[in-house]
């Protein structure tokens, strides 16, 4: 088990540089376990003068030994971290868990396989290269080189930190970046328990640098001039400010924002498997998730057939202390969510919709519970179907043909994933071809892998985490003309 590094009584410093310090503003924010609505740790507030701090250590890193390591050692690095990863997962999920309410079953798998990311791209590491291009002048050779962006600054979630910080994290580093990360003010200590792993397993200093802070900390970051790229995962209104922010200094930008997935079942589906799809797409991670299936479009010939199995497992979703492994869906993570969703469900409420279970704070439980709801009697337009709500709220729309199931499912502004359930293989692919989204699961949900590429269309994000192409999005292709027989040329020509 990690021990816990602290800088002053009970607080967590800033890891920058590979040292552990206090922020000079002296500010510390309250860490609360939303299960028992205590604080449970402090961590200090970052000023702007400790990003530009956390920055210019990232560079020193990048122009230094890091930079001038070759990527075969950066990989070994890399698969280091991924032992000590697998060796450290139980603590790393208990501290999630307290930092965000999620069940401690569903950390633990996450944080078992956050290793899988930095095998896998610490394998692929010495593995990223260019290519010798064709010439019409055969006095030229030309070769491309993908040469690392540099410093990366970014800003992660408060839902699963330190899984998205290695969406990011691991093929920055493969690809031979330095990172400052900004991670959620609401969920910051796994991230900083993660952060004393990179000494024990050898990085250089400046590599990896956390600075934690509210959203004056995150902005700072993002328009620093002295980032090279700015990666980020939230909600698409935040998106944009970092868009903005980073357009000041022309920085590389790539965004992994919302969503409002649709779950699609025909008439042909397994039902039984169907109906735990649905539930494991919205009830799962309490509906805390980007990916979250919170649109179920069903046929009407088994509308109410499917409703009725969905309405019946919510029934029995056990909520409590997710760190009771009986516990199948925790609190909402912060006192806000909590208000934000009980204030669509009344609105949706308020304009005519019903609800075949839930839509209300669960009368069982204290604290930021909500029970697990499915919304009916709903049109497209309504905001509880139209906008991301990240909680446990399912919105039930009926289709009649595959063209309508398809309109539907696209009519959004996001565009992040979708789930299909035929027993037609042809009809699967069919569908999957014409959505608009940039994960489509056939009778499944919510999977991924670090060699699956993962990011949506429209309002849903801009470029793509995971797989191998992942590390291109942390470099630049640099072409090279090499002219190869020493000849004087007309300097007024061209070649």
């Amino acid at each position: 088990m990690l021990d816990t590094i602290a800088t002053r009584g009970d607080a967590y410093g800033l890891y920058i540089g590979g040292e552990w310090v206090p922020s000079q503003g002296n500010a510390l924010l309250d860490s609360v376990n939303p299960y028992t609505g205590e604080v449970w740790a402090k961590v200090a507030d970052a000023t702007e003068a400790e990003v530009d701090r956390a920055v210019k250590a990232a560079r020193a890193a990048f122009d230094g030994e890091w930079g001038s390591m070759s990527a075969r050692d950066r990989g070994r690095l890399l698969q280091k971290l991924a032992d000590l990863i697998t060796e450290n997962a139980a603590w790393l999920a208990e501290v999630e868990s307290t930092d965000n309410g999620k069940l401690l079953k569903e950390m633990g798998a996450q944080a078992s396989y956050l290793s899988e990311w930095f095998r896998y791209f610490g394998g692929a590491a010495d593995k990223l290269s260019g290519e010798v291009l064709p010439s019409e002048r055969p006095n030229f050779m030309i070769y491309t080189r993908y040469e690392p962006v540099g410093v990366v600054g970014a800003v992660t979630p408060w839902n699963s930190p330190i899984l998205l910080l290695g969406f990011k994290l691991a093929p920055a580093l493969a690809a031979g970046c330095t990172f400052v990360v900004k991670p959620s003010e609401h969920t910051p200590v796994s991230t900083l328990e993660f952060a004393k792993l990179f000494d024990r397993a050898g990085f250089p200093k400046g590599v990896f640098n956390v600075v934690t802070g509210g959203p004056a900390a995150g902005a700072a970051l993002t328009a620093h001039p002295g980032i090279d790229k700015a990666a980020f995962t939230g909600s698409d209104t935040t998106g944009r400010k970092v868009l903005h922010a980073a357009a000041e200094n022309f920085t590389r930008v790539s965004l992994e924002l919302g969503g409002k997935s649709p779950n699609i079942v025909f008439e042909d589906a397994d039902l039984e498997a169907a109906a735990n799809g649905v539930i494991a797409g919205i009830f799962g991670a309490t509906g805390q998730t980007c990916m979250a299936g919170s649109r179920l479009l069903v046929h009407a010939a088994v509308r109410d057939a499917l409703i009725e199995r969905v309405a019946a497992r919510a029934r029995t979703i056990v909520m409590g202390d997710p760190m009771d492994a009986a516990t199948e869906m925790g609190p909402m993570a912060t006192k806000p969510q909590f208000e934000k969703v009980l204030g669509i469900l009344n609105r949706a409420r308020e304009a005519g919709a019903t609800f075949a279970w839930g839509g209300r704070a669960s009368p069982d439980h204290d604290g930021y519970f909500i029970e697990p709801t499915i919304v009916v009697d709903v049109d497209p337009d309504m905001e509880v179907v139209r906008d991301e709500i990240f909680g446990p709220v399912l919105s039930v729309l009926t289709f009649e043909t595959e063209d309508e199931a398809v309109r539907l499912g696209n009519d959004t502004r996001f565009g992040l994933a979708a789930g299909v359930w035929t027993r037609s293989g042809q009809r699967g692919h069919r569908v999957a071809h014409r959505l608009r989204a940039g994960t489509v699961w056939i009778n499944a949900y919510r999977v991924v892998a670090p060699n699956v590429p993962f990011g949506g269309f429209g309002h849903s994000g801009m470029g793509r985490e995971n797989g191998f192409d992942a590390m291109k999005q942390y470099t630049e292709t640099k072409s090279v003309w090499v002219e190869l027989t020493g000849a004087t040329r007309d300097p007024f020509s061209i070649g």
